[in-house]
Parts: structure tokens; sequence; C-alpha cells
């Protein structure tokens, strides 16, 4: 094994930073609708609890935008530190919607953030309201922009080849902002990441009512988190299992990876393993848990159909792409690493499977009828359910973005085609160490800071004529910690 390998360590620098950055990025997007629906409910009602929710869970959500805005621009300067040569090949069709995220949507966002933050004694009650909603659609927006990037690394549409065939270029935006992947993948990282915000906010809640204090407001934020993880829970099913449907028609070759399914089955042979023993590459099963037909339904929404295996797919690619396939050598070329997406596709089910669990748990625990106080053993699983999402989100865009391979684009580019041809292994080793390491240090600070806010808890609103003013207040607002 090669440690100066530039293609490998430039693979493990941007799959650890993209990771890195996507701890903030669904936090950001269901924290930011949370707070817009707190504030809305204190608008509406008036009722002092929904005010602290949302300065409370606000500053959270500013905590966290700061980091991942921090983060985020270093995502965009490897396309030309370590990956010019994918940099050059669709950078035609990739920084279009890039450049609309950053120049439209996340401009959009830090606007109506920065109204929001400074607008407490500055703006009426309504019009305060629009600026956090806004600065929510902003940042939808911005996932979307990304999202459609991504997709046509998974579906390239709307291109046409260049004359002599070094890059590719656009014909048609709306078409890649239109891509049938995109408009599959939006809603499910939207549901998921809603998910991931709900979770936190029923850690806050169920720290503080274990210790019994702010009753009155953390246990409508409880049940508010757990209703919210349950029904972002089934739009992230729902809209997964659209997602596997384009997967199967784009890209067969990650669904078969998906189950380490070798060989074409049909019916009741598609089967779906619900957990496997044996070998990575599938030759020997010593044990499996498998729903018949599962799989089939999975892929073609029938019982009897039929999903390709990947010897079948391969031998389709090879024909189809024989000077890929001679540059790639191997007995199977085509196909992805196989135990990361077989086991990284479960896990990304089953932690969210396992935080809805808990929540329906926890919402039959604190129903008002209930007879017995609620065990602490039970706070303790609703504190530490809070990664759960997160965690599924992780390790469903590393099935993403492994299934994938070995393409950087999908049937036009390798993944080693697209690395920087004269930048050096240790230089890139160099940065990976420096990314890694303050990377480190700012997760450290990140969770301290969300922790402090967390424990602190809801302030108190002060009444009319305590002495307080109104630019206190808000001073109190624009502090994040």
């Amino acid at each position: 094994m090669d440690f100066l390998d530039p293609l490998a360590l430039a693979r493990w620098q941007f799959g650890l930073t993209t990771l890195y950055h996507y701890l903030f990025v669904p936090l950001t997007l269901g924290m930011g609708l949370i707070v817009a629906i707190f504030q809305t409910w204190w608008v509406r009602t008036g009722e002092t609890k929904w005010l602290q929710l949302t300065r409370l869970f606000g500053k959270i959500f500013l905590i966290n935008f700061a980091m991942g805005v921090v983060t985020g621009i270093v995502q965009e300067f490897q396309f030309g530190m370590n990956w010019s040569a994918y940099s050059r090949f669709v950078g035609d069709v990739f920084g279009a919607p890039l450049a609309f995220e950053g120049l439209l949507a996340f401009f959009f966002e830090a606007t109506f953030i920065g109204l929001w933050i400074f607008g407490w004694d500055r703006l009426s009650k309504r019009v305060h309201l629009a600026t956090i909603w806004c600065a929510w659609i902003g940042a939808t927006l911005s996932a979307y922009f990304i999202l459609a990037a991504n997709s046509f690394m998974q579906n390239p549409v709307g291109y046409t080849m260049s004359p002599d065939g070094t890059r590719a270029e656009m014909t048609d935006f709306f078409a890649v902002l239109t891509n049938r992947v995109v408009l599959a993948t939006f809603p499910h990282t939207m549901f998921a990441a809603i998910m991931f915000a709900a979770t936190v906010v029923v850690a806050v809640a169920a720290w503080h009512l274990a210790r019994g204090q702010h009753f009155e407001a953390m246990r409508p934020a409880l049940r508010f988190g757990m209703w919210t993880v349950i029904i972002s829970f089934a739009g992230t099913a729902i809209s997964g299992d659209l997602l596997g449907q384009q997967m199967v028609a784009t890209q067969p070759m990650k669904m078969a990876a998906a189950e380490a399914l070798y060989n074409t089955a049909c019916g009741a042979d598609a089967s779906f393993s619900i957990f496997s023993l044996g070998t990575p590459d599938g030759t020997s099963e010593i044990w499996s848990l498998r729903v018949p037909y599962l799989l089939s339904f999975l892929s073609t929404q029938t019982l009897d159909g039929c999903v390709e295996g990947i010897n079948n797919l391969n031998a389709e690619y090879t024909q189809n792409w024989p000077v890929f396939a001679d540059q790639l050598g191997g007995d199977l070329p085509f196909a992805p690493t196989i135990w990361i997406t077989y086991w990284s596709f479960r896990w990304m089910i089953g932690f969210g499977g396992l935080a809805a669990v808990i929540s329906v748990v926890g919402l039959w625990l604190t129903r008002k009828k209930a007879k017995r106080a609620v065990p602490q053993w039970a706070w303790r699983v609703a504190i530490w359910s809070a990664p759960l999402p997160m965690f599924g989100s992780l390790v469903g865009w590393l099935f993403t973005e492994m299934g994938r391979q070995p393409w950087i684009v999908f049937g036009l580019m390798l993944t080693q085609d697209g690395v920087s041809p004269s930048v050096p292994g240790w230089n890139v080793l160099i940065s990976l160490i420096a990314f890694t390491l303050t990377y480190a240090a700012l997760a450290v600070v990140e969770f301290g800071l969300i922790l402090k806010a967390a424990r602190k808890g809801p302030e108190p609103i002060p009444e009319p004529g305590d002495g307080e003013s109104a630019d206190d207040d808000a001073h109190r607002m624009t502090t994040v910690y």
C-alpha cells in the first residue's frame, strides 16, 4: 500500500471534510424550521414558553450555522486543490448550481439571519417572524442547489460533450435542476435533517425534565420533538423508497451492491437480508436473516420483479465502456466496495428506525394519563438518542458516494481520472493532517458551545417595568453563548 498515493489521500481528505461539514448541515436545515415554528406559535398565542424555546434553540441554530459556514468554505477549495482534472471536465455544469447556491441562496439566507438576529427590538413581530422563515427558505434553496450538483454526478443530464471530448458542457440548466435523482434526494435529505434537529430538541428537553426544571416550556418541547421525529422518519422512509427506485433506474449497480447481490434474482429469490454473516465478497454466506420478495419490491414495486446482480451488471458495463474496463482492470472493475455499501445501507436505516422507536416509547411514557413517573433510564435514552439520525445521515451519504464508485461522474469519468495530476502525495497528506486537527478542535468548540447553551436552558423573559430595556433584551439574543 502506497501511503503517499495522491488519489487515496485526496479521497480520504474530501471524504473526511465532507462528512465533517455534514455534521452541521442537517442541524441547520432542521433547526431553522423548528425555530421558525416555535416563533410562529409565540406570535400567534403570545405564550412566553414559545418565546423561551425560540431563543434557546435559536442560539443552538446560530452556533451551528456559524460553524457550518466555516467548514463549508473549505469544500469548494478542494475542487481546485486536489480535483483539478475533475473541475476542468465538469466545471461548466457543476459550477452553475454551486454559483447559484453561493450567490443567491447563501446570501439570501445570511441576510435574513442577520435581520433576525438584530431585528428583535427594531422590527414588528410579524416582520421579524418573516425573517426567520426567509432564512430557512434560503437554507433550503442552498441545499437544493448543492444536491442538484451532486445529482449530476449520479445521473448526468442536461449536457453535451465538447468537440474534443475533454469537457462536459451544459446545454440545459433546467434539466440539471430537475434531475430525477435530485427530485428524490431533496425531500429525503430534508426529512432526515428535520429528524436530526428534532432529536436535539428531545435531548435538551429530556435533560431539563430529568432534573425537574423548566417543566412548562420543556414538556411541550419534548412532545413536539418526539412527534416531529416520528413524522419526519415516515417522510424519510417514503422519500427513501422513491430515491431507491431512481437509484435502480440510473445506477442499478448501487442497488445490487446494497444487497451484495452478485447474480440476478427474481421474485422470492430477490430477498432483502436484514443481517448476514459471511465473507465481504458474498461468495460464502454463513447465515442470513432474510425477507423474501422485499428487494424485488423495493427495486421494481412488484413482488415478482427481477433485480440485476453485480456480475451481470459488470458484464454489461464492460461491454458499454470497454476503455474504462481496461483502465480499471480486475475481475469486477465496475463494482464498488461491497462490504461498505452493504453495511452502510443497513446502518442508515437502523439508526433512523431506532430514533423513531425511542420517540414512540417516549410519547407513551410522557402521556398525560401515565400513572407512573418517567424512569431515569428513559430520560438518559432520550438524551443519548440525539446523534442517531446524524449517524444515519452520515452513513447514508457514505453509501451514496461509495456506491457510485469507481465513477466520479457516472458513465463519464472515473474517480482516478479526476485527481489533480501535479499535486504530490506528501502535499495532500500535510493538508489532510492540518484539516483533521483543525476540525477536531472546532468540533470540541462547537459541541462545548451547544452543550453550554442547552444546559443553561430557557432564560426568563423580563416583564414590562422591571428595568430592562428592549435593547438589553435584544442583546441577549445576539449573544450566542
